[in-house]
């Protein structure tokens, strides 16, 4: 005559016990939630190539590594805080991608975008370094109206702003402007703030240009670099710092000379392990400033 009873009470003390575990997980959530929303959103940094993204790699400590499609993520840590190396591949679509992805899976903080250059401005050397204060799609153009035999006149071409709204930008002429995506100002501070440690080169505040373009023609690099003010170009800045706005996610672009056609600079390939060294210590930097607030 006992079983009965005895199985009614353990019964009951069972569901007590759930419905205490369920309320005490309820109480905590919302201040889980909160540390996690305050200490680890990642830091991402994204290189294209494997001279551009394997070096800092190598520097995480705690790496663990994903992959989704052809991206590849190395997720781990700096002085303790989170951060992740994106190794994107080439290009305008590759970045764009690698971007969205990396926002929706990881809710970063903020996105460096680094890697190497081709110099525009003949006042920087291999090895210099170029923050972005701005970056622009320099491959976003629209051609003047030419009838067949007429040539090609690509100095005519105007900038073509695919942004300016939601029609026609061929037809649209306030879509006739430059579309600059201003780097995000507190990584620009922490970039500053240890520029001074750089011993290979300058570091300067500038323009850097991206397109699926390798411009190889003086004059068309003197013609960027007087009317949309570039300082490099490169194939993938414009793409992430378009998608970060669009999450409203900070961005900043990090660019080092590996060559200048405009003033004689060669190909340099360790500049690429330079600059990585540098946007290690900016990294750095930012954890300390976000730490401090």
């Amino acid at each position: 005559m006992r079983k009965p009873f005895f199985k009614k009470y353990a019964t009951s003390a069972m569901i007590t016990l759930l419905l205490l575990v369920v309320l005490s997980a309820c109480n905590s959530a919302p201040e889980s939630s909160a540390e996690q929303e305050k200490t680890e959103r990642p830091i991402i940094v994204q290189g294209p190539m494997p001279i551009e993204a394997e070096e800092f790699a190598q520097k995480l400590e705690n790496v663990t590594e994903e992959n989704s499609g052809s991206f590849v993520f190395y997720k781990g840590t700096v002085d303790d805080y989170p951060v992740i190396v994106t190794k994107t591949g080439k290009g305008m679509e590759n970045t764009a991608a690698a971007t969205a992805l990396a926002i929706e899976k990881y809710n970063p903080i903020a996105i460096i975008n680094q890697g190497t250059s081709g110099g525009h401005d003949p006042e920087l050397d291999v090895f210099d370094i170029v923050l972005g204060q701005r970056t622009t799609n320099t491959g976003s153009l629209k051609t003047t109206n030419l009838a067949e035999n007429e040539g090609i006149e690509p100095t005519e071409w105007k900038p073509m702003d695919l942004m300016a709204s939601e029609g026609s930008a061929g037809e649209d002429p306030d879509a006739e402007n430059i579309r600059y995506f201003d780097g995000d100002k507190d990584l620009l501070a922490a970039a500053n703030a240890v520029k001074e440690e750089y011993t290979k080169g300058k570091v300067v505040e500038g323009t850097i240009g991206s397109a699926d373009v390798w411009n190889n023609e003086i004059d068309r690099i003197k013609w960027f670099h007087e009317n949309y003010g570039t300082s490099v170009e490169e194939m993938e800045g414009a793409a992430g710092a378009q998608i970060a706005q669009a999450f409203d996610v900070p961005f900043l672009g990090i660019r080092i000379l590996s060559n200048n056609k405009v003033n004689g600079g060669e190909y340099n390939p360790n500049t690429a392990e330079a600059n990585q060294e540098y946007v290690y210590k900016v990294v750095q930097q930012y954890i300390k400033d976000q730490k401090d607030n």
